[in-house]
Order: C-alpha cells, then sequence, then structure tokens
C-alpha cells in the first residue's frame, strides 16, 4: 500500500500495477477518511445523502423501446402511458413504469415447447404438454391436437390491472376453445379436411372471451400444427387416410376424364343442332320462295295463260337443250325429216 502524509491523504506517486483488490478497497477507505473525520455523525449524513442523490439521479430516467410503451404508476395508481424514447420519472419509488410491447406479436404453443424462450407462459409445462392435446371429436374418438395462438397486446391498461396474469388466462381461454371446437366435429374432420373451419372458428371464438374478459389482448391467429391420433390406433388411421388419398385420386382422375369427353360431346351435340336448324331454315326459306314464285307466276297465268304457258314452255327448253348434246326436231308440217338443224352450231353459221 503507498505511503500517507501527515493530513491521511495519500502521498504523490504511482500505484503498484501489483497491489490486490483489498489494497483498492482500504486506499478508497482511507480516502474517505481524509475527507470526513473519523465519528462525525454530520460526515455519515453527507455521504447517505450524496448515495441517496446519485440514486435517485439514477432510477429517474429510463428508455422504452421502440415497439413498445410504458405505463405510468403513481404510488401504486395508473397514471398515464408514455411513448417510446428517453423519460423522466419521479425517483424513489413514487412513480413506477412498466414496459408493455404493444407492437411486438406474441405467441402461445401448446402440445410443444420451443427451447430457449424467455416467456413463462409461451410453451406449456413439462406435465401439461402431453395433458394440453388429448382431446376428444364428436364422434367419441380421441386425437392428439397441437396448436399455436399468436396475439399482441392492444391495451396495456386491461392487460395490466383488469385480469390477474392475463398471458396465464389466455392460456385456458385457448384451451377451452379449441376443446369446444374440436368436440363438434369428427375424428376425419379434424384430421383431414377440417383444419380450416377450426382455425377460423377458434379465433374468432378466443376473440369474443379475450374480449369479454377485458384482457386487453387482440387475436392474430389460431395455427393447428400436428394433429394425430393416439399411438395404439395410429397405423390404423394412416390406412383410412391412405384410401381416402386414393380415393380423392380417382375422383380427381375420373372428373378430368368427365371434363375431357362431355364437353367435346355437348360441342358435337350444338354443332348438330346448330346444322340441323340451318337445314331446317333453308328448306323453309326455299320454300316459301317456290311459293311465293309460283303465286306469282300463278297471278299472270291468270291474266294471260297463252302467252304464260307459252314463255314457261320456251324458259324450260332454254334450260333444258343446253344440255343435251344431240338433238331431233320432229315437225309434222315438214315433207321429211331432212333438212336436220344443226342447233349445236353457233349461231349464224351455214347448216
Amino acid at each position: 500500500m503507498p505511503p500517507r502524509n501527515d493530513e491521511g491523504s495519500p502521498s504523490s506517486g504511482s500505484w503498484d500495477s501489483g497491489a490486490g483488490f483489498e489494497d483498492l478497497v482500504r486506499q478508497g477507505q482511507d480516502r474517505l477518511k481524509g475527507i470526513m473525520p473519523s465519528g462525525e455523525p454530520r460526515g455519515i449524513l453527507v455521504l447517505a445523502v450524496l448515495a441517496l442523490a446519485a440514486w435517485s439521479a439514477w432510477s429517474a430516467y429510463y428508455t422504452v423501446p421502440s415497439d413498445s410503451v410504458a405505463v405510468i404508476q403513481r404510488f401504486g395508481k395508473y397514471l398515464k402511458e408514455v411513448p417510446p424514447g428517453l423519460h423522466f420519472k419521479l425517483p424513489l419509488g413514487v412513480d413506477m413504469a412498466t414496459i408493455v410491447p404493444v407492437k411486438r406479436q406474441l405467441k402461445q404453443e401448446y402440445g410443444f415447447a420451443t427451447p430457449g424462450v424467455a416467456d413463462p407462459f409461451q410453451s406449456p409445462s413439462p406435465h401439461d404438454a402431453t395433458r394440453e392435446t388429448q382431446m376428444v371429436t364428436g364422434d367419441l374418438n380421441a386425437a392428439l391436437v397441437e396448436w399455436v395462438v399468436q396475439y399482441r397486446i392492444s391495451d396495456p391498461k386491461k392487460f395490466l390491472f383488469e385480469v390477474r396474469e392475463p398471458s396465464k388466462t389466455l392460456r385456458y381461454v385457448s384451451e377451452s376453445v379449441m376443446r369446444e371446437v374440436v368436440g363438434d366435429r369428427t375424428v376425419d374432420e379434424v384430421i383431414t379436411i377440417g383444419r380450416q373451419e377450426i382455425e377460423n372458428e377458434a379465433l374468432i371464438k378466443m376473440q369474443a372471451l379475450s374480449t369479454k374478459y377485458a384482457m386487453g389482448i387482440s387475436i392474430d391467429q389460431v395455427q393447428l400444427k400436428n394433429i394425430n391420433p393416439p399411438e395404439p390406433v395410429q397405423e390404423s388411421f394412416n390406412e383410412v387416410n391412405q384410401a381416402q388419398q386414393e380415393k380423392e385420386k380417382l375422383i380427381n382422375e375420373a372428373r378430368r376424364d368427365y371434363n375431357k369427353v362431355i364437353p367435346l360431346a355437348q360441342g358435337e351435340k350444338d354443332q348438330r343442332i346448330r346444322e340441323a336448324d340451318g337445314y331446317r331454315l333453308k328448306r323453309i326459306n326455299e320454300a316459301e320462295g317456290d311459293v311465293a314464285r309460283f303465286s306469282a307466276l300463278l297471278a299472270e297465268y291468270n291474266k294471260a295463260p297463252e302467252v304464260t304457258r307459252r314463255r314457261i314452255y320456251i324458259e324450260t327448253l332454254e334450260d333444258v337443250l343446253p344440255r343435251i348434246r344431240s338433238k331431233i326436231i320432229v315437225d309434222g308440217q315438214l315433207p321429211s325429216i331432212l333438212p336436220l338443224l344443226n342447233l349445236d352450231a353457233p349461231q349464224g353459221a351455214t347448216p
């Protein structure tokens, strides 16, 4: 230890680098004795006041994280909520600040536990993990259900003061709701096709109970994890699931073939119907046209029968004769069959 002078203060000079912790404590005590004479009550009081002031200054400032708010209590009574940042409060236990993570998404696990979690209510206790998963379905079968609840603290005041241990209460609410929802369905629905409906219904009921109990919690999501039958019958359930999957596969294949054949047949049917309708309309229009033409011709015939008859005869010959290669004209007024007219010759040519 360094030598001391008459006033009790350490003499000038450097500290011995090999001095131990006890030497440092003893030196500090000697320094205090130099400031406060031994046995003087006023010096002890001054030291206590300085220590109290230092502790008060240190405890008066606090920092609120960006994802949280601070709930301030003055003498235990709720005072206000403080946003994130550096703030000041009355020291010496007059004001007490409780940090509440209102912007952080919290979760609770049921039937399993994530290692290393800090929240004691996030995972079940070892003796509750198996009990939470054991549920009875609506058809009196058993199922092991694991799920996760994600939530946020929506009202810090209600979360801290309305319900004792709200996180623990939420575990009880979630387990009660999940047992109710699973108990309304068969084991096949719970394991296979009813997962989405269970999650939605459980979310609605959990939020309703949280609001009713004024827990200050907002449920964001309920997600089912592993759903298995009990171990003694697990192999049988697996066989049933495989059979159901095979059934769904065959149904999908049949629907694929149906969608491939039926629309084609329906298209052909519609095409045939449209063709028949078109042919029907064509025949009707042609018949109506023939009727109109015959009616017009009849009207002209009634006016001049001989002229109309002659015109029809000539028009018929004009239509028929060009199609005939060999023609013989017999005229009763001619003395003989000669001379024959070459009707195939161009007009103006000498027969």
